[in-house]
Order: C-alpha cells, then structure tokens, then sequence
C-alpha cells in the first residue's frame, strides 16, 4: 500500500474542470497513485458544471456557428462567466483549453504545469468554443494528440494524471520519473523481471551481470535504437 506524507506544510496542486459533465469527474483520477494523492491532498480537484451558467430557463450553452455550418459552438459569454467563476479564488492558476488544435502536450509541458499551483482546464463539447473567449481569457490551447475526442473531459484527465504524477510525494520513487519515456528526450529502455526465460525467450545476459557501468550503457543504446525506430522526431530534436 502506497504511504503519502502528510501535505500539511503546502498548499495542494489545484485542478479545476469546466465542463458539461462534472459527473465524470474524478473517474479514474480517483484510482492508484493519482487517487491516493487526491485523497491525502497532495491536489484538489473541482468540477464546474458549464450548465450552471447557461442562459435563459433551458440553461443554454450553445448556438449555431457564425457563418453557416455543422454543429454547435460553446457561446463566449457563457464560457467566460464559468473561467471567472474558476478563477475568482485561483487567479494564479494558468487557463487551459484542451484542443485538437492546440500545442502538443509534452512531458516538459506536464514538469511545468506540475511545476505550478495547478490549472484550470476548459473541457470543450461540440464543434468547439467562441475563438473570442480563448483570447479574452488567455486561454492556452493544448492537445493530447492528432484525432479528436466527443469531448474535452478525458483529454483533461490525461493532462491532469500527467502532471499530479509528477508532484513530491506521488511516485514512491522519484529516481523512476528520470528514467521514463522522453525524461531524458529518449523514449525508455525495455524492461525485465523474473522468469529468467520464459518462452524460450531469455533475459539478456548484461542486465544480470552487475555490471552497473554494461547495464547503464546498455539501456542507453536500447533507448536510442527505439527511439530511433519509433519516434525519430524525437531524435532531431535532441540533435539540434
């Protein structure tokens, strides 16, 4: 069972979700490390309901895109009162809008945001929200990746797992956060434990030798043959 110390001498890591269904929430942001945390208050989590501040007796949200189209658009007015809402007690928090559009969320992306008080994050539904409301609010775009989702709440959860991971106290070994996929710019080395074969399919001989400086060389090659294959991107970054 995992042990989290007590947060009692700092203030938690806040997210807060503007969304249409604050009943997803936390779902499995409640579960494994992320969820002890939350429930040792590492970090808080608040859902927003969007519908609390829909217009009118239908509580509306949405209109039709200027311009003709498919669809429906969140209104800005209607956006702009929820972020506010968010923010009246959290104005240091930095505002994101979960996007396909966006920026790609990275694991450098993820150690800043950790790095902060938390975010709020703006779950998007429909063909997508008032460009206005981005811009009057300094929204920050960011995407999960290249295809889109029905809507923004589990791109949300992805970035919030990414970045309460990485907070003191949430991984039981910090050393492990180093070795990663793209901690070092690398995607992470192939891992072994017992059986010593299985399959006909055998452990390599250096990752039993004890030899640390073979082992650490050899993990660094395995690093960079995968990356090499899988995400050569990721490689000419690392060059330039």
């Amino acid at each position: 069972m995992a042990h989290f110390p007590s947060s009692s001498n700092r203030s938690p890591w806040r997210a807060k979700v503007v969304t249409l269904f604050p009943a997803m929430f936390p779902g499995p942001l409640s579960a494994s490390v992320v969820g002890g945390a939350l429930g040792a208050g590492i970090w808080s989590l608040d859902a927003i309901d969007l519908r609390t501040f829909g217009l009118g007796r239908h509580r509306t949200v949405d209109d039709h895109p200027a311009g003709g189209g498919a669809g429906m658009v969140l209104r800005c007015d209607v956006i702009a009162a929820a972020v506010d809402a968010a923010a009246a007690e959290a104005a240091d928090l930095p505002r994101i809008y979960v996007s396909p559009r966006g920026e790609p969320l990275t694991q450098r992306l993820a150690s800043e945001l950790a790095a902060g008080p938390g975010m709020i994050v703006l779950a998007g539904r429909f063909e997508g929200v008032d460009e206005r409301v981005l811009e009057a609010r300094g929204l920050r775009e960011v995407s999960i990746g290249d295809y889109v989702l029905s809507g923004g709440e589990l791109a949300a959860m992805v970035m919030i797992d990414a970045c309460v991971r990485l907070l003191p106290g949430v991984i039981g070994s910090q050393d492990s956060l180093g070795e990663e996929s793209f901690a070092a710019g690398l995607l992470e080395y192939p891992q072994y434990t017992r059986p010593r074969e299985w399959e006909e399919r055998a452990i390599p001989e250096v990752l039993l030798s004890g030899d640390h400086k073979r082992i650490a060389a050899w993990r660094r090659d395995k690093a960079e043959l995968l990356t090499r294959q899988r995400r050569p991107d990721l490689m000419g970054r690392r060059s330039r």
